[in-house]
């Protein structure tokens, strides 16, 4: 009889995690660290994955809330089938672009799977890569034809980064509307978020 009080109980409280997030209630810091990244916060912030040394000195991750605040989506949970698509990893630590150091991320990333189907992950990466100097759009577009000219124009792209954007109305980005030429990919202001949300 104990042992079904427990399993009761345990399934009682997954069920109950689970509703949480459903109902769009969702706090960074009672998120188990499988589903923390790339997960906003009803506040609409962005919960990150943290590590930490615990008193027997093993590494232990956490998820807390960051000081990013996301436009227009909060109490979010990112779905397995767009972090699959985008090429993402959920124990990733921290928010980096160090991610577009790897040519496949940036293939997995402007995919139409992931680019037209997983706006969380995409806004995320396109402030990232405007806050180096990078304008995601127009190196989606020339991923398509010279996956390697892209990577170069990322890697050439660092030193005088622009500040990241401001989140502005969604009509100032037309997904349809031609790419930036390959000069552009260097931004002097800060460029427009998608039109996603």
């Amino acid at each position: 009889m104990a042992s079904s009080t427990k399993l009761s109980f345990t399934l009682f409280f997954a069920f109950s995690m689970f509703l949480q997030g459903t109902l769009g209630e969702v706090i960074c810091e009672t998120l188990p660290t499988n589903l923390c990244s790339f997960a906003i916060a009803s506040s609409g912030k962005r919960c990150v994955l943290e590590n930490y040394r615990n008193q027997e000195g093993k590494l232990e991750y956490t998820c807390k809330t960051s000081e990013v605040v996301v436009e227009r989506i909060a109490g979010y949970i990112e779905s397995d089938q767009c972090v699959n698509a985008c090429g993402v990893d959920r124990s990733f630590v921290g928010i980096s672009s160090d991610a577009f150091l790897a040519p496949q991320f940036t293939a997995s990333l402007c995919s139409p799977a992931c680019y037209q189907n997983c706006p969380n992950i995409v806004d995320l990466y396109f402030n990232l890569a405007a806050g180096e100097g990078v304008y995601l759009p127009a190196v989606c577009e020339k991923q398509k034809s010279n996956p390697r000219r892209a990577m170069l124009a990322l890697l050439s792209s660092g030193g005088g980064a622009a500040p990241g954007p401001v989140a502005t109305d969604s009509a100032d980005f037309v997904a349809d509307a031609p790419a930036p030429s390959f000069s552009d990919f260097v931004a002097d202001a800060p460029a427009p978020a998608p039109a996603f949300f």
